[in-house]
């Protein structure tokens, strides 16, 4: 398992961290900007936050 862009002076712990960045960067990226932030900007309490304790 050679890698091509690997620098010559990288230590294992470089290499560990550069290739779990690059596994990170390789996942799919979830829709940004659902209804969550839809309603932290239109200033609403989301539904998704109600707890059926607190009586509404």
């Amino acid at each position: 398992m050679s890698d091509d862009q690997a620098p010559p002076n990288e230590t294992p712990i470089q290499k560990a961290l550069r290739l779990k960045n690059a596994a990170l960067e390789a996942r799919p990226k979830p829709p940004r900007g659902g209804r969550f932030q839809r309603e932290q900007a239109m200033g609403l309490n989301s539904s998704k936050s109600r707890k059926p304790w607190t009586g509404g």
